[in-house]
C-alpha cells in the first residue's frame, strides 16, 4: 500500500497556475545576484577572446557533468569537454570519439545557452528529450521519447509494497494543455526580470513533469536559457547545475515543501536566488584557474616545449585526478618511462615544475607558482 506524502498539490488549487511571492523577502537577494552578474561579466569582458573561450568551455563542461550527476549519471570529464569544444569550434589539440550519452546532453545544454533568444517550443523540447535518450531507453526501461508522457507519473521511494509517494505529477491527460500555458508564458514578456523568470520556470516545469524521464535536466536547461537571456550573451561563466549538485538535498526538500503551497512560491524563489548567488561566488575559483592558465601561456609563449609537455601542462590547469607522477605522464602521453622522466626534468630545469615536498615512496611533481 502506498503512503502519500503531504496534502493537496499546488496544481490542484483553483488559482493554479497563478504564482505569487513576497517581494520584500527576495528583493535584497535579487539585487545582490544582479550585481554579482554585472561584476562577473565586466571582469570577463576585460579578457581576451581566448581566455573567455576557455572560461566558457570550463563552465559548460561542469554544467553538463553536474546536471547529469544530480540524476545519478556520471559522465567522463574528458569526453564532455571534447564534445563541447568540438561543437564550439575550440581547438583543444584533437577531439575524442563521440559518445551518444555525452553528446545528447551536450547538444541540449548548448542549444539552451547558444540559442537563448529563440522561442522555446514543443518541438524544441522534444528535440532536447530525444537527444537525452537516443536509444529510446532510460537505463533498462523503454520510455516514450520526443513526446509528452501518456501515463501517470508518481515519484516514489521505499521497498515494494511499502512505497511512499513523494509527488504525483499533473495528470497525463492535462499535460499538453499545461505545457501550452507554460510555453505561452515563457515566450511572452510580462515585464518579469529573466532571473526571476528562470527561478519560476524551473519550479513550474518540474511540477508539470511532462516527460517520462529527464524532467530535472530539461528544467535546468530551461533555467540556463533564461539566465543567458538575463546576461544577454551565450557566454557562460557560472554553472547553476554545479551549485544545485552541492545543495541537492535542500533542492529536493524545497521542491517537496513548495509543491503543496496554494501558489505562494516565496521560499522556492529565495532558495533559487541564494543558490544562484552561491554559483556566482564559487565560479571565481574556476575562473581563477582559467586566468592562471592564460597568464601562464602568456609568460611562456616563447618557451621551447614539445607537444607532450604542452598537453600535460594544459591538463594541470584542469580538474586533475590524483598527483602528477612520471608513470602517469608516460601513460597519458603514450610514451616510455624514460621519455616521461626526460620531459619532466626539462620542465624542472626551465623552472616550470618542481618536486612536491610531501616525500613518500614515489615522487610527485607540481607547477611552480609564477
Amino acid at each position: 500500500m502506498m503512503k502519500h506524502f503531504g496534502s493537496k498539490y499546488i496544481y490542484q488549487y483553483p488559482n493554479w497556475p497563478q504564482f505569487y511571492w513576497r517581494e520584500q523577502e527576495i528583493s535584497a537577494l535579487f539585487g545582490e545576484v544582479r550585481n554579482l552578474q554585472g561584476r562577473l561579466f565586466a571582469q570577463m569582458n576585460m579578457l581576451g577572446f581566448t581566455a573567455k573561450e576557455e572560461a566558457t568551455l570550463a563552465t559548460m563542461t561542469m554544467d553538463v557533468l553536474k546536471t547529469s550527476e544530480i540524476e545519478g549519471e556520471h559522465l567522463e570529464y574528458e569526453y564532455v569537454r571534447s564534445s563541447i569544444a568540438k561543437r564550439l569550434g575550440i581547438n583543444v589539440g584533437g577531439y575524442l570519439p563521440t559518445r551518444r550519452n555525452v553528446d545528447g546532453v551536450v547538444e541540449m545544454m548548448l542549444d539552451a545557452a547558444q540559442n537563448y533568444q529563440n522561442p522555446l517550443t514543443h518541438e524544441r523540447l522534444f528535440g532536447w528529450h530525444a537527444a537525452l535518450f537516443p536509444t529510446g531507453y532510460s537505463g533498462m526501461y523503454k520510455i516514450d521519447v520526443g513526446c509528452y508522457r501518456t501515463e501517470e507519473m508518481h515519484i516514489v521511494s521505499g521497498a515494494m509494497g511499502k512505497e511512499r509517494v513523494h509527488y504525483m505529477a499533473v495528470p497525463a491527460v492535462n499535460v499538453q494543455a499545461e505545457m501550452e500555458t507554460f510555453l505561452a508564458w515563457l515566450n511572452t514578456d510580462q515585464g518579469l526580470d529573466p532571473v526571476i523568470k528562470s527561478a519560476l520556470a524551473n519550479f513550474w516545469f518540474i511540477i508539470i513533469h511532462p516527460f517520462d524521464d529527464g524532467n530535472g535536466r530539461i528544467a535546468r536547461a530551461i533555467s540556463d536559457l533564461l539566465l543567458a537571456r538575463a546576461d544577454n550573451t551565450p557566454d557562460r561563466f557560472y554553472s547553476m547545475s554545479s551549485q544545485i549538485m552541492l545543495e541537492r538535498k535542500h533542492y529536493y526538500a524545497m521542491l517537496q515543501k513548495v509543491q503543496h503551497s496554494k501558489g505562494d512560491v516565496t521560499e522556492w524563489m529565495h532558495w533559487f536566488l541564494m543558490c544562484l548567488k552561491n554559483a556566482l561566488l564559487s565560479t571565481q575559483a574556476s575562473l581563477d584557474m582559467v586566468l592562471k592558465k592564460h597568464e601562464f601561456w602568456k609568460h611562456h609563449e616563447h618557451t621551447e616545449l614539445n607537444e607532450r609537455q604542452r598537453k600535460m601542462l594544459n591538463k594541470l590547469f584542469e580538474p586533475f585526478d590524483g598527483k602528477l607522477k612520471s608513470s602517469k605522464w608516460a601513460k597519458m602521453t603514450k610514451c616510455s618511462a624514460d621519455t616521461a622522466l626526460r620531459d619532466i626534468k626539462d620542465l624542472m630545469d626551465k623552472g616550470i615544475l618542481r618536486q612536491e615536498q610531501s616525500g613518500g615512496r614515489s615522487t610527485n611533481y607540481e607547477l611552480v607558482s609564477f
